[in-house]
């Protein structure tokens, strides 16, 4: 399959840690999308210093890059100021991997605070607003490039909440067509208005649960996207956001017939 895009998926397709998923995903994507966690006194998959040298060169082999998707949802502490775990954990992740030199770092933002947003009051969501441009000014600087911040559109939140923060600082856009299918939203008029500015774009088919092979997308739906992204001559990253070879095989499957 060729695309103007770059065509990728997790690092979490068959139950190994990441260098083994990124040896398998080689030569079958161009993008691997590393999935990274760190919990305090628990788990971590981040990768050593010597396993990020090994990325870096196995990558310049084989013709891959990265996305890194940030650990937690960004928020400010409670009294407004930087320290907060998921900026701290943030910082860590992007001095880690900065030496993969990444398409781009997604993120997401914490909006629990205002939802229902039909409960909330203006005040707390302008609020929200202006907390939301801070962590990401502060997030942007680790980065070092403001359009390499790109920030993802969430399920069960209101469009207009990231809306209203994109239209005040020039972080990219991560546009997750799944989240939009499993919201009930017509994914082609808001990829559309966003493919400009937008770096990355998630894909994912929803059966019991969404991040399902896209094998569970009706095929008109599905060809219509890549259509839309094609035509647009879209030149970012497309993740096959899916965490298990069934459904990256389905989905490669699905594509190619709807592509053919």
């Amino acid at each position: 399959m060729k695309f103007p895009f770059r065509l990728g998926t997790s690092s979490y397709i068959i139950p190994a840690d990441i260098l083994p998923n990124v040896y398998y995903l080689a030569g079958k994507v161009q993008d691997v999308e590393l999935v990274l966690f760190d919990v305090d006194g628990g788990p971590s998959n981040l990768p050593t210093p010597a396993q990020i040298a090994e990325l870096h060169s196995f990558a310049a082999d084989h013709d891959l890059t990265f996305t890194v998707h940030l650990p937690l949802d960004l928020r400010m502490a409670a009294d407004g100021g930087p320290a907060h775990i998921s900026l701290e954990k943030a910082l860590r992740v992007i001095e880690l991997t900065q030496a993969l030199h990444p398409w781009a770092y997604i993120a997401h933002l914490d909006g629990r605070d205002i939802l229902p947003a039909e409960t909330t009051t203006p005040a707390a969501i302008l609020r929200w607003q202006d907390q939301a441009v801070q962590a990401l000014e502060i997030v942007g600087s680790w980065v070092g490039d403001l359009n390499k911040l790109a920030l993802e559109n969430l399920e069960s939140y209101p469009l207009e909440l990231n809306l209203a923060v994109l239209e005040r600082i020039a972080v990219s856009r991560t546009v997750d067509v799944g989240h939009l299918w499993l919201d009930g939203h017509a994914p082609l008029p808001y990829l559309r208005a966003a493919l400009p500015r937008t770096r990355v774009v998630h894909i994912h088919g929803i059966s019991e649960h969404d991040h399902s092979s896209l094998a569970h997308v009706p095929p008109a739906e599905l060809g219509a996207v890549f259509a839309e992204l094609v035509s647009s001559n879209y030149t970012g990253v497309v993740t096959l956001e899916v965490f298990s070879e069934q459904d990256f095989l389905g989905s490669i499957q699905a594509i190619e017939l709807v592509t053919a």
